[in-house]
């Protein structure tokens, strides 16, 4: 298995031979699974690159995380049956306002291809049904996405939501998505921000190691 070639062709959106190379990775039994998936991160940043030089447009992110899904979707098998490290469960939505969910679905798959279980609560999520599944289901770790200036309230709201509730020390927010930046993530009070789905994975799984959930 070339991974150069693989992560090229994420890069070049070239969906055939993305999953073509997917699923001979299945037909081999699993082997370099994990390889497999870092190539796929590898090109998606390239993605992510191109589209901030002007090179690909929205619609190019939009197909590339279709890809990337699709990918992922291939390749769970093999991810679980490595014996993969549990790190808990995440709570994941796009915040109250949004309606977008190509950008939560990457890093849905990107979680769990990681090792974490995620409850997706789907789109356009009031901060009271966040705060209200984290206390039913006992869950730690919150991200939430939004790709619209207003998701920048509602995330605010939901971290409120949480004081209100007297569970805010309890919980790690982290906020991500287009117009979420350092100083938007101070001013939301959440933990941490996120540019890329990478990341996002990355300050989960240390705080899932933080919070002992990792097995």
């Amino acid at each position: 298995m070339d991974y150069k070639e693989l992560e090229k062709a994420m890069a070049d959106l070239d969906e055939d031979t993305v999953l073509d190379m997917m699923k001979e990775v299945m037909n081999n039994g699993g082997e370099g699974v994990q390889e497999a998936m870092d190539a796929c991160q590898k090109g998606m940043s390239e993605v992510g690159d191109l589209f901030e030089k002007g090179e690909y447009f929205v619609g190019d992110l939009i197909f590339a995380g279709e890809i990337m899904v699709e990918a992922m979707d291939i390749i769970k098998p093999a991810l679980a049956g490595t014996g993969s490290k549990k790190l808990g469960r995440i709570i994941l939505c796009t915040v109250k306002d949004d309606l977008h969910d190509i950008g939560k679905n990457i890093v849905k798959a990107m979680l769990e291809a990681g090792g974490f279980e995620v409850l997706d609560l789907g789109i356009d999520v009031p901060a009271e049904k966040i705060v209200e599944t984290a206390k039913n289901e006992n869950i730690k770790i919150i991200a939430l996405s939004g790709v619209l200036t207003l998701a920048l309230d509602s995330m605010k709201n939901t971290v409120q939501a949480f004081k209100d509730a007297g569970m805010r020390d309890q919980v790690k927010i982290i906020v991500g998505g287009n117009p979420v930046s350092e100083d938007a993530c101070k001013a939301i009070g959440a933990d941490e921000w996120a540019y890329s789905p990478q990341k996002t994975v990355k300050v989960c799984t240390e705080w899932a190691k933080e919070l002992g959930q990792a097995q």
